[in-house]
């Protein structure tokens, strides 16, 4: 009996140390996440970061990323597509795209098919796996995605000028160009969400890219989500609102969700300045199809 006893023991014990790894993993990551606090700083030359953290309607982390694509030596990079020609890329993670390429900033861009993600161990695409970016998808000045639905596209010129078009026709010139499923701000006002698309209405984490009158400034905003009492996401309406404080004149939502990811270079390596969420595992970068790459001076 006394030896069963200590068995029993012995495997309770043994469980409870199992179940306990992964939350003291989980707990390790949460703290790597950005703190919410409030903070600014220019990254490079046209380049200008800002965070902040608000706690109304819920906890929302923010992330504004301001190019100002006149500055010296500033050049946009569209992930480009495989080399055969058959309208695919190569999976990649965001922080894997910016030390590829060496860029400055990165930050992830259109949705892409197949996808899925059952567990953290069973998803896909994992980096180096093919995936098809959906929408108008421009690289270096080829237009390479097989899956054109005329979604929203954001359209970067050959002399570093941006537009975004409802219709998903980029115009002539064009060198680079990400497309997303929802134009939020058009001629300078709120574009009304769908009201019969439980996506638009639910807090959920977000990236949306957004250009002035004149095509000379971009923003890129990311809002972390899915990670309860840190950052719970924001709704599409929600998101507009935060664009239509900043002097935007055209807004289009991109892949979010645990997408979403924002990095840099610095000194001593890839820097990610949001807080992703792969797999609902915190800090965890999802491989995607497409990204938007900045180049830009110290």
């Amino acid at each position: 009996m006394i030896g069963r006893f200590w068995l029993h023991q012995f495997g309770v014990t043994l469980g409870m140390g199992l179940l306990a790894i992964p939350l003291m993993l989980y707990g390790k990551l949460s703290l790597q996440r950005p703190p919410q606090t409030l903070h600014e700083r220019p990254l490079f030359q046209g380049v200008h970061y800002r965070r902040e953290f608000r706690s109304m309607p819920r906890p929302m982390m923010i992330h504004i990323l301001r190019v100002d694509l006149t500055a010296p030596g500033i050049k946009l990079l569209v992930t480009p597509e495989q080399p055969d020609g058959n309208g695919t890329t190569i999976a990649r993670t965001t922080s894997e795209f910016l030390q590829e390429f060496k860029l400055q900033v990165a930050v992830n861009a259109s949705y892409f098919t197949p996808f899925s993600e059952d567990t953290p161990w069973n998803y896909y695409p994992r980096s180096g796996d093919r995936v098809t970016p959906i929408g108008r998808t421009i690289a270096n000045g080829v237009s390479y995605s097989t899956l054109n639905l005329n979604w929203v596209a954001l359209c970067i010129s050959n002399q570093q000028q941006a537009s975004i078009q409802p219709s998903g026709q980029c115009p002539a010139r064009t060198t680079q160009a990400v497309s997303g499923n929802a134009l939020l701000i058009h001629g300078g006002k709120p574009v009304a969400a769908d009201p019969h698309s439980t996506d638009d209405q639910r807090p959920y984490a977000r990236i949306s890219a957004a250009v002035d009158r004149t095509g000379t400034t971009l923003w890129l905003v990311a809002i972390d989500g899915k990670q309860a009492f840190y950052s719970e996401g924001a709704t599409l309406a929600e998101l507009t609102a935060i664009l239509q404080e900043l002097p935007v004149d055209a807004a289009v939502n991109l892949d979010g969700g645990g997408s979403t990811t924002l990095v840099t270079t610095t000194p001593t390596g890839t820097a990610v300045l949001n807080a992703p969420i792969h797999a609902k595992i915190p800090m965890w970068e999802r491989p995607v199809a497409t990204h938007l790459g900045i180049y830009a001076l110290p």
